[in-house]
């Protein structure tokens, strides 16, 4: 597992903490951060996957 991959899961989980507390409060800023801190963090992780993935690529 790439530290990206770690670091993604990371900031999707935060992210979806953060959206659900704004819902449940009524901020939709707090929501609208969660929700892009969220999407952030599926790249991140897509990227880990893509780093790791090219790594076990050239091993082989």
């Amino acid at each position: 597992m790439h530290k990206d991959e770690m670091k993604g899961a990371a900031k999707d989980m935060k992210g979806s903490v953060k959206e659900t507390a704004g819902k449940a409060m009524g901020d939709r800023d707090m929501q609208a951060e969660g929700a892009a801190e969220k999407t952030m963090g599926k790249v991140q992780k897509g990227v880990g996957n893509l780093k790791d993935a090219a790594r076990n690529a050239l091993k082989h």
